[in-house]
């Protein structure tokens, strides 16, 4: 699938992309305050079961053996409680979010590029995730962590990678599997080859890891609002196409984008991933709750 939205800017692309350390800082500000704002719209995971750290008291019951009652606080009362501990399986979730150049891009429709939209949703994500009892990676550049300090960790991570990169990032994620019962989050526009996207979801989910994939796109790529003499320039500047009536390519530009879509929509189903679009003119907090769901109940509708 080409990218139809570098239409302008294209030699500058991949210099914005490669300077997404220096907007960190915003970037995480913001990730903490979209976090925070969704933070009453989902619920840990915390309840009794093993584990090790200390959740709550609570009444003895009839019927429960007495080796449960912890004596030293019930004798500040005239009944029994009960030392609840918290439960601590925790599920391993692995976040990838796409810095390759076309995820630079920003129309004038948009609130922001898709880069910056999937760094601030992949950081706020792990914050949701931690704060909810799970372990969060970055897939390809941090191991699990559960720290309360997880943006600016995986911030650091970042502003490291992009530092030392050598060329242009990855469209895709890393193809390794993950282990079973696992789970990973994928955020890009996925513009690539559908059948590449689809042996990547299967390179993942090869041990029984699931997943779900967030479309990142800019609102004129589901337009297509151009018109006239139009210049449509690849990411990196290298592809120029003319059209000298651009509005008769919109109908055979929706309808591939439409049959792309449905491409991607199928690999991640054949695998139990499942698949949603945002658009960059939307509330990132809307994305971000509607993803969180999605990560408790797979069988939530897709839209976000």
């Amino acid at each position: 699938m080409a990218n139809a939205s570098a239409s302008a800017g294209g030699p500058h692309v991949r210099h914005e992309a490669a300077v997404l350390a220096a907007r960190l800082p915003s970037l995480v500000v913001a990730a903490r305050q979209i976090a925070q704002s969704v933070m009453h719209g989902v619920h840990g995971r915390r309840r009794a079961g093993p584990g090790e750290t200390f959740w709550q008291f609570r009444a003895f019951q009839s019927g429960e053996p007495a080796a449960g009652i912890d004596w030293r606080r019930s004798a500040r009362e005239d009944r029994a409680y009960v030392r609840e501990r918290e439960w601590e399986a925790a599920h391993t979730v692995w976040i990838w979010f796409d810095r390759s150049p076309s995820m630079a891009f920003a129309s004038s429709l948009a609130q922001t590029s898709k880069l910056e939209r999937a760094a601030v949703l992949a950081l706020a994500l792990a914050e949701l995730l931690v704060r909810g009892g799970e372990r969060v990676g970055l897939l390809g550049l941090t191991r699990p962590l559960a720290s309360r300090g997880i943006i600016e960790r995986f911030a650091e991570a970042i502003a490291l990678d992009e530092a030392h990169a050598s060329g242009p990032a990855s469209p895709l994620p890393p193809a390794a599997p993950l282990k079973a019962r696992s789970r990973a989050v994928l955020i890009g526009d996925f513009l690539e080859d559908s059948a590449a996207f689809g042996h990547a979801i299967a390179a993942l989910s090869a041990e029984g890891a699931s997943g779900q994939a967030l479309m990142v796109c800019d609102p004129i790529e589901e337009t297509f609002p151009f018109a006239g003499h139009t210049e449509f320039v690849a990411p990196q500047g290298a592809q120029r196409l003319r059209a000298p009536r651009a509005q008769a390519m919109r109908e055979a530009y929706l309808a591939r984008l439409a049959a792309h879509r449905e491409a991607l929509r199928l690999a991640c189903l054949a695998h139990g991933w499942g698949l949603a679009l945002h658009r960059t003119d939307q509330p990132a907090a809307q994305a971000l709750l509607a993803l969180r769901m999605r990560l408790e109940n797979p069988a939530l509708p897709g839209a976000a």
